[in-house]
């Protein structure tokens, strides 16, 4: 074997029901005195609890999908302004980003407070979003000091929400098998990853209230999000950064309609990652190959199925394929090419089967 692995630094804590106090004792470890607490106004319930427990100096609740540049501004000034020297962010990927736009220029750390499976409380992966352009890269100054899961806060979560975002999660596995950096050590996190998300999607899409379920999916998603921060990030993520900042899609419904494609893409010139896929999957679904392991998940979940359904204009298409072809990874296991990729995107956009 001949490979490098760095392992980020971070702290992580489950804690179900127990958000409140794990949170202040987070703050405290991390010297925090001046909270800005980050949390949009549909979080504002979960929020409040932990609100309590730490010495908030400002609320922020102005919180956008894809991070906008101008709200990372606002963000920033604010934080600036109420002098803050630590950032809790209660909510999914786009609270967690915002608090990630806000580290990156002011050095304050992060406790985050996942309300979704997004994964990016695990990453030092920032996005931000100027025009139709979304822009990610890499600092370590993003990365959570701390992470709080507390299964407790996921119980509302909406179903349709619960399967999108369990998906999306299920994509940084499936690009970490094969992502610009990927490794052993990725590979076998991520597999673990697959196998904790399906055996606990199923669960939660029954019973939304499932505490057992949910922390199957935050432990799935963490391992997803530890791998993919490895890894880097995959053709996946690249087609989906670039549809979502171009036509402002939901992240997490673009994730769940693009992963069988990039599966079924990349599997055949991939033996590998397929077998690891599969194996996973086949615990949960008894089947043999990745492609139809994740057919079976999809069916019981009644996932996302097409990009139109979310908004993006057929003539898209062929608008996407330039930047896409400028951003994915030239270690893609299958060769990319205008005219496969082109095809890739039409099936997606329209939901078509998967031979």
């Amino acid at each position: 074997m001949r490979f490098t692995h760095e392992t980020l630094p971070q702290r992580v804590v489950f804690a179900a029901g127990e958000s409140p106090l794990a949170v202040a004792a987070e703050v405290e470890a991390l010297g925090g005195s001046r909270v800005m607490l980050i949390a949009s106004d549909r979080e504002k319930e979960l929020a409040d609890p932990i609100a309590k427990e730490i010495p908030v100096v400002l609320r922020h609740d102005e919180v956008v999908m894809h991070v906008p540049i101008e709200v990372a501004r606002r963000a920033r000034q604010a934080a600036a302004a109420a002098d803050a020297d630590i950032l809790v962010s209660v909510g999914g990927g786009s609270t967690t980003g915002l608090a990630k736009a806000v580290a990156m220029t002011t050095g304050l750390p992060i406790v985050a407070v996942p309300t979704t499976y997004a994964g990016s409380e695990a990453t030092n992966v920032w996005g931000l979003t100027e025009g139709d352009t979304k822009t990610t890269g890499v600092d370590n100054e993003v990365l959570p000091a701390s992470v709080v899961y507390d299964a407790g806060l996921l119980t509302t979560l909406p179903g349709a929400m619960t399967v999108a975002s369990g998906l999306n999660a299920m994509a940084h596995c499936v690009d970490s098998m094969w992502g610009p950096r990927a490794d052993p050590l990725d590979r076998a996190l991520a597999q673990e990853g697959i196998r904790a998300l399906a055996t606990g999607l199923p669960a939660v899409a029954d019973d939304s209230t499932s505490v057992e379920g949910i922390e199957q999916m935050l432990y799935g998603a963490y391992l997803a999000a530890v791998s993919f921060a490895s890894a880097g990030s995959g053709m996946h993520h690249k087609i989906c950064h670039v549809l979502g900042g171009m036509f402002n899609l939901p992240h997490a419904q673009t994730h769940a309609v693009v992963l069988p494609y990039v599966l079924a893409f990349n599997a055949p010139h991939a033996p590998e990652a397929e077998a690891r896929i599969a194996e996973a999957l086949g615990a949960v679904f008894n089947t043999r190959a990745a492609g139809a392991g994740l057919a079976a998940l999809r069916q019981v979940l009644d996932a996302p199925k097409a990009l139109r359904d979310y908004g993006m204009p057929e003539d898209g298409i062929a608008k996407a394929v330039g930047p896409i072809m400028k951003a994915v990874p030239a270690n893609n296991p299958t060769p990319v090419t205008d005219e496969n990729l082109t095809a890739l995107l039409k099936a997606a956009w329209a939901g078509d089967p998967i031979d």
